[in-house]
C-alpha cells in the first residue's frame, strides 16, 4: 500500500518532521570540531584528546602510509603488484568495496571488488581471467577473496572475473557478497563481448558456486554503487552514482513466494520481482525533486516507490526513463549499510549539478516507517588540505562501538572517520601514501571499510594503488557527547 502524501502530512502534524527516529545510531550531525572537548570531558582528558569522542589525534608513520591514534597499528593484507594470488598472479588493483564472513577454524574470509574500468589492457594488474570464472573475458574487474587466518596466514583467490568497475555492493543474510557494477557500458563498447552495469552474486566460502557467473538481471542494468537486503522483508535497497541527471534510489521486491538464499538470486527471470525508484515528499506533501534540498539535520521526508518501465535499460538509462516530478533524485549516491532496522544511504557531496551545494550527507532510511531522515550533513569543506576537515563520504559501515564509520573520498587530505550517536566526528585514520609530489601532493581514498565478525579488527582499503589494511587498537564504546 502507497503512503500518500496526505498520509504523511498527517503523521507530521503529530509527532513533528524534526523527530529523529529509534536506533543506535540516532540524531547524527556534523561537528567539525573533532575532539573538541565535551562538558564530561575532565581536563586531562580533553588535553590528551582521548576522553570523550574518538581515540586522540593521528600520529604519522614511519613508513609513510596510515596515520593512526596511539595504541593503534595496522598491518597490510594485501598490495597489488607486491602480494600474490594462489595461482601466481599478482593481487588486482585498485580495491574497493569489502565485506567480511566468518572463515573456516576461526579464519576470516573478505570479499573485494576491484573497480577497473574500460579494456582490459589499460590496466596493468587486472583480476586474473581464472577458468570457470569469467563473465566477460575483455573486462578487467571482479573481485578476490581473501583468506586471513588465525596467526596471521593469507591467502587470496579470484570470485569473479571479467566484470567492469566493480565499485561497491554489499553482503547477504545469507552470507554472500553481491558485487555492483559502475557502469552502463554495453556489448561493442571498450571491445566488452557481452552487457554490462549489473550485480552479480560472490560465494567467498564455495568456490564452485562461483563457477559460470551470470549477473542478477532482476535488480536492473544501471551505474550501481552499493546493495543492501532487508533481512525482514527481503527487500533489496540499490543506490546509483551518476549524474546528468543525478541518480536514484532503488527498491528490489521479490516475487511472491521467493525464499532468499545462497545462490537464489543468479535462478530469477530478468523481470522477476519489482524495480522502483524512490520518490520522496516533505511534511507538508510537496515533492521533493533532489535530497540536496535538506539542510537541517533531522529532516524528514515521507518516500513512495515508482516503478521502473525498462529495468534493462535497452535503449534509455534508467534514471532517464522518469520525466520531472516522477522520482527525487540524489548526487553520488554511494555507499550503503544496514543497521538499526533500516538503510543508512551516503550521498557523496552536491555540487552545481544539484539544487544545493553540500560536501556530504547520511540519510537513514527505515521501511516500517516509510521515511527517509538526515542523520549527517557536511557543509562544504573550506580548505580540504587541512586536518580536522571531512567531505565525501563514501563508504560506510554501523561500527559494533557506537555510531558509523565512513571512509573518504573527497579533495586533499583522506581519512577514515567516526560519527558518533550525537553527531561528533572523529579521525580514525588518515592516508599518508602521497601518489603526487611534495609541492602538489595527492592521496588517493579510502574503500571497502568493514570491521571483522568478532569485531576487533577493522578493514580498509587505499584504493590507488590497492592496498587492503587490518587496522587494530584500544577500540572503546563512543560517548554521545
Amino acid at each position: 500500500m502507497s503512503l500518500t502524501r496526505r498520509d504523511f502530512a498527517a503523521k507530521s502534524a503529530i509527532t513533528g518532521a524534526g523527530v529523529a527516529l529509534a536506533g543506535s545510531v540516532g540524531a547524527l550531525a556534523t561537528a567539525p570540531n573533532a575532539l573538541a572537548a565535551t562538558e564530561n570531558e575532565t581536563e586531562s582528558e580533553a588535553a590528551h584528546g582521548h576522553g570523550g569522542v574518538g581515540y586522540g589525534p593521528l600520529l604519522p608513520d614511519p613508513d609513510g602510509i596510515l596515520a593512526l591514534p596511539a595504541g593503534f597499528k595496522y598491518r597490510v593484507i594485501t598490495y597489488s603488484g607486491r602480494t600474490k594470488l594462489e595461482s601466481g598472479e599478482f593481487t588486482p588493483s585498485n580495491h574497493d568495496g569489502t565485506s567480511t564472513f566468518d572463515g573456516p577454524r576461526g579464519a576470516t574470509l573478505l570479499v573485494n571488488n576491484h573497480e577497473l574500468a574500460g579494456p582490459r589492457a589499460n590496466w596493468k594488474y587486472p583480476v586474473p581471467l581464472t577458468e570457470g570464472l569469467v563473465y566477460d573475458p575483455a573486462a578487467a574487474g571482479g573481485c578476490t577473496v581473501v583468506e586471513v587466518r588465525p596467526g596471521g596466514h593469507v591467502a587470496e583467490w579470484v570470485g569473479i572475473a571479467g566484470t567492469a568497475t566493480n565499485c561497491a555492493g554489499g553482503n547477504t543474510p545469507w552470507g554472500t557478497w553481491l558485487t555492483c557494477e559502475e557502469t552502463e557500458d554495453k556489448a561493442g563498447t571498450n571491445g566488452f563481448t557481452k552487457d554490462h552495469g549489473y550485480v552479480f552474486e560472490v560465494d567467498p566460502e564455495d568456490r564452485r558456486a562461483n563457477r559460470d557467473p551470470e549477473p542478477v538481471k532482476a535488480l536492473g542494468r544501471y551505474a550501481h554503487e552499493a546493495v543492501v537486503v532487508d533481512p525482514k522483508r527481503g527487500h533489496l535497497y540499490l543506490t546509483e552514482d551518476a549524474s546528468n541527471p543525478n541518480g536514484l534510489l532503488y527498491r528490489w521486491t521479490p516475487p511472491e513466494h521467493f525464499r532468499h538464499g545462497r545462490g537464489r538470486l543468479r535462478t530469477l527471470a530478468a523481470d522477476a520481482g519489482t524495480l522502483q525508484a524512490f520518490k520522496c515528499f516533505d511534511s507538508g506533501g510537496q515533492f521533493v525533486d533532489d535530497l540536496s534540498r535538506a539542510t537541517k539535520i533531522g529532516t524528514v521526508y515521507g518516500v513512495d516507490w515508482a516503478d521502473v518501465p525498462d529495468r534493462d535499460a535497452r535503449t534509455t538509462s534508467v534514471r532517464k526513463q522518469f520525466t520531472t516530478g516522477q522520482v527525487t533524485r540524489a548526487r553520488k549516491l554511494e555507499g550503503m549499510w544496514w543497521g538499526d532496522g533500516g538503510v543508512y544511504i551516503v550521498s557523496s557531496y552536491a555540487r552545481a549539478e544539484s539544487p544545493v551545494q553540500h560536501d556530504g550527507s547520511v540519510w537513514f532510511y527505515d521501511p516500517k516507517r516509510r521515511t527517509l531522515t538526515l542523520k549527517v550533513r557536511i557543509g562544504v569543506n573550506p580548505d580540504p588540505s587541512v586536518e580536522g576537515n571531512f567531505d565525501g563520504p563514501d563508504n560506510i559501515t554501523v561500527s559494533p562501538y557506537g555510531g558509523l564509520v565512513i571512509a573518504e573520498d573527497g579533495e586533499g587530505l583522506q581519512h577514515l572517520f567516526g560519527a558518533t550517536d550525537s553527531g561528533r566526528t572523529y579521525p580514525i585514520a588518515r592516508n599518508e601514501l602521497n601518489a603526487g609530489t611534495e609541492e602538489a601532493p595527492e592521496y588517493s581514498e579510502f574503500t571497502g571499510v568493514t570491521f571483522s565478525p568478532d569485531g576487533r579488527t577493522l578493514y580498509a582499503n587505499i584504493q590507488t594503488p590497492g592496498i587492503m589494511l587490518a587496522i587494530t587498537g584500544p577500540w572503546k564504546r563512543q560517548r554521545r557527547g
